[in-house]
């Protein structure tokens, strides 16, 4: 539900900045809520959770296609891209896995978890495939392609995101300032962004966009802003801040 300390930051060196006490109470509130909530033992990991709802997304599309019996073109592009997303996620959590994600935490912060964040990207292929919105004409081709184009752009930017990110601090710690890096600073969210925009476009409901509208201002908008304090201890950040853009680039020199 909510990223564990940057990684992408020394543990040595000035003390980290403060994002602002908003953003750090609503922090606290979320590493409760997802790693803590009513405390006993923690013997699950927040990357299991994640990859369970991730890698599940596929059968959960395909089940409610058949419980539905809804076999329209939106249906299976629906199927195809956000199941193969899924897939993605797991692929890219075998070969360059985000550490930020293996924490421990309570059996109540798995269900808070899913039940307040994961379990929320379900609802849009429910809301696309179900009849709870009744019945609706069929997306047109356009619109199609503007997911189909949006998505493969957003996984793409997440991929190489996380890919550089991963490789780049294996070897070195402090500020990724060249690649995706160079004119933005949260590249991955961006491209997340974009994925799970794309399943919005397609449902076609504002219910869809008001969930995504949750995730990412309870979620995305605070870690991205307390990464940004984390990292301001280092050399060249505010150069590097003041040319870049958090999440679209300023192309300042």
């Amino acid at each position: 539900m909510a990223h564990p300390a940057p990684s992408d930051v020394s543990p040595s060196g000035p003390a980290t900045r403060s994002p602002g006490p908003v953003v750090t109470a609503l922090l606290r509130l979320t590493r409760y809520l997802s790693q803590d909530f009513l405390g006993g033992p923690k013997f699950l990991r927040l990357s299991w959770i994640i990859n369970v709802q991730k890698g599940g997304t596929l059968p959960v599309v395909a089940a409610l296609m058949l419980v539905y019996d809804n076999t329209t073109t939106a249906a299976w592009v629906y199927l195809a891209l956000h199941g193969t997303y899924g897939v993605c996620w797991i692929l890219k959590d075998a070969a360059f896995p985000d550490r930020r994600w293996d924490v421990p935490i309570t059996l109540g912060g798995a269900v808070m978890t899913f039940v307040l964040v994961l379990g929320l990207y379900w609802v849009l292929p429910f809301l696309l495939i179900s009849d709870v919105l009744g019945p609706r004409p069929a997306p047109g081709n356009p619109l199609l392609a503007a997911a189909v184009g949006f998505h493969t752009f957003g996984v793409a930017l997440m991929l190489s995101a996380d890919s550089q990110r991963y490789f780049t601090l294996r070897e070195r710690r402090g500020l990724i300032t060249d690649g995706l890096f160079r004119y933005i600073r949260r590249p991955n969210y961006l491209g997340e962004m974009m994925v799970y925009g794309s399943y919005a476009l397609l449902v076609r409901h504002w219910s869809a966009w008001a969930i995504l509208a949750w995730v990412w201002l309870v979620v995305f908008v605070p870690n991205m802003l307390t990464t940004d304090a984390a990292l301001a201890r280092h050399e060249g950040w505010e150069a590097y801040r003041r040319r870049t853009g958090l999440l679209l680039p300023w192309f300042r020199r």
